[in-house]
């Protein structure tokens, strides 16, 4: 028997009592500050956002005084009112809590602790999320809130529940930061060696987009969202899949490279990335074709290497039009050192993107295993009722939440 049962067999053998949140927590509502007074100066208060809530840190500070009424201290926790109803704890310098925000923080630290409060509430919230149906933006009330019903198992319970979900959390947090500084090692190290192999001399020809692909753009079909029908096969955009419908007008190996949108100039993710087999494409991606695998990779390349601005125009978005497409100037060594180039570059592609896909997958079943041991944790049978006279709960306090009496 582990130490939490032994706890629960002896400290809650009857089940637990249930109360009101708003009982046994305090809930302060974040105040509308005034935007003008917002500035980046760390000197500054930090005030905390409605963005801010999912990542626990804030980039926005308050140029005010910092009005007591609605610090944020560590500790607390938060909980976003409107979109995912996003919940965390703040764990940094006291702050100030901005409008569309909350705060719950225990009335009294000797009937529930704030860390039992957080690994609890999470997926109360969830539910209360999904429950919220016909509206485009979900919002949280006060009565919502104030009427969660909660379990309340002796301290030594709860002491012993944070313990082992906040090792659960502790242990994701250092797996993804192990993940993330090897992911990010192995990026730097593959862009080093791609602009190595991509920076041509002289001695290399250069010859135009134009003239190395053939153009396959007015064969697009963009169909509005309503209007597609779900099915198999991926619908393309500016910047990858971004549905699957009933039905294909392309099918072969094809290179897209992202017509307009933001990430023309951001560069977030690749503008140029291969689409294989039978899909549709919208008029947001260009649609080039290659007589063979090595000179569409070798293109696909060296077009998310280099700087394009010059060929973007930006009079209303960003927007790489097919004219200046076909002008972009491309390197043109032999068939066998693009074969070279691209094969050292598969294999730097592939280490990356393994790592790529392993990283979520890793902290997705670590996440689904805190979720597990978190419900299963959490799950308490309410106080049995034997008789009429409602024997006391083991917290001291009758079923139903009354104060039970001598």
């Amino acid at each position: 028997m582990s130490r939490l049962e032994e706890l629960i067999a002896e400290l809650c053998p009857d089940g637990v009592e249930y109360r009101m949140l708003r009982s046994v927590c305090n809930v302060q509502y974040g105040y509308p500050f005034d935007s003008k007074q917002f500035s980046e100066n760390p000197n500054d208060i930090p005030l905390i956002r409605i963005r801010d809530v999912k990542h626990g840190r804030t980039n926005t500070f308050f140029k005010g005084e910092l009005n007591p009424e609605y610090v944020v201290k560590k500790g607390d926790i938060l909980v976003g009112m409107d979109g995912e109803f996003n919940l965390n704890r703040w764990n940094d310098a006291d702050a100030l809590l901005n409008q569309r925000v909350c705060k719950i923080w225990a009335k009294d630290n000797q009937k529930v602790i704030n860390g039992f409060l957080f690994h609890l509430l999470g997926p109360l919230f969830k539910k209360i999320e999904l429950s919220i149906t016909g509206s485009t933006v979900k919002h949280l009330s006060a009565s919502i809130i104030n009427q969660i019903a909660i379990p309340l198992p002796l301290l030594p319970v709860q002491r012993e529940i944070v313990r082992i979900l906040d090792n659960f959390t502790e242990l994701t947090a250092e797996l993804t930061a192990e993940l993330t500084a090897e992911l990010t090692a192995r990026k730097k190290q593959y862009e080093y060696y791609r602009n190595h192999l991509l920076a041509f001399g002289d001695d290399v020809a250069m010859g135009t987009l134009g003239t190395v692909a053939t153009n396959l753009d007015s064969k697009r079909k963009p169909v509005t969202k309503g209007n597609r029908e779900a099915g198999d096969y991926p619908y393309y955009g500016a910047s990858g899949i971004v549905d699957y419908v009933s039905d294909y007008i392309f099918d072969g190996d094809y290179l897209l490279v992202s017509e307009d949108g933001a990430n023309l100039v951001a560069r977030v993710t690749p503008i140029a990335f291969s689409a294989l087999g039978k899909i549709w494409v919208n008029n947001h991606a260009h649609v080039l074709k290659f007589e063979t695998y090595v000179e569409r990779k070798f293109i696909e390349y060296y077009l998310n290497m280099i700087d394009l601005s010059r060929f973007i125009s930006t009079a209303a978005q960003p927007k790489l039009t097919q004219d200046n497409l076909n002008k972009i100037p491309v390197p043109a060594p032999s068939y066998e050192e693009q074969e070279r180039i691209v094969a050292i570059l598969d294999r730097f592609d592939a280490l990356c993107n393994d790592l790529t896909s392993g990283l979520p997958a890793e902290i997705e079943a670590r996440r689904k295993q805190y979720e597990y041991y978190r419900d299963k944790l959490l799950t308490f049978p309410a106080c049995r009722q034997t008789g009429p006279a409602r024997p006391a709960c083991p917290s001291g306090r009758r079923a139903g939440g009354k104060e039970a009496t001598a």
